[in-house]
């Protein structure tokens, strides 16, 4: 399992509000579980963006915490288009020259988890790993699936 630290409110959106698409700035092998950690950064500007409202941005919500993973998301596939200008096909959450990282099946945690972060994609601590399979597994067992 790998993570990627994403700041607030676009955390928040991958965890709550249907963000599909990362965009990084740089391409990656990997596909597979991928852990979503609200980085301690804060795009304030973003907070008011037309997207991020409609992805149901609430600061009082325990998601829309910073320096704690929140969501488990699998990285599907990446596409490289926009990087070379060509056109794609991502979606209104996919950035121009950026690498566009597909995100499938976002499981919101119960609760934020808190870790530290990294930039670019890292490998987080079993500890954490153990800790995120321990809150799925649970929730699923008093029902509390997300």
């Amino acid at each position: 399992m790998q993570a990627m630290s994403v700041q607030q409110p676009w955390a928040f959106a991958i965890a709550r509000g249907g963000k599909s698409v990362g965009n990084q700035s740089t391409p990656t092998a990997y596909r597979g579980p991928l852990l979503i950690h609200a980085s301690m950064r804060v795009d304030l500007k973003a907070c008011d963006s037309p997207l991020i409202r409609s992805a149901g941005w609430d600061p009082r919500d325990p998601l829309a915490t910073i320096g704690a993973v929140i969501a488990v998301a699998d990285l599907d596939h990446v596409c490289s288009a926009a990087v070379r200008d060509a056109s794609c096909d991502c979606g209104p959450w996919a950035a121009r020259g950026s690498h566009h990282w597909h995100l499938t099946g976002v499981r919101a945690l119960p609760r934020p988890i808190v870790a530290i972060g990294r930039t670019d994609l890292w490998q987080p601590a079993p500890g954490l790993v153990n800790e995120v399979n321990t809150m799925f597994a649970t929730a699923a067992a008093l029902g509390n699936v997300t």
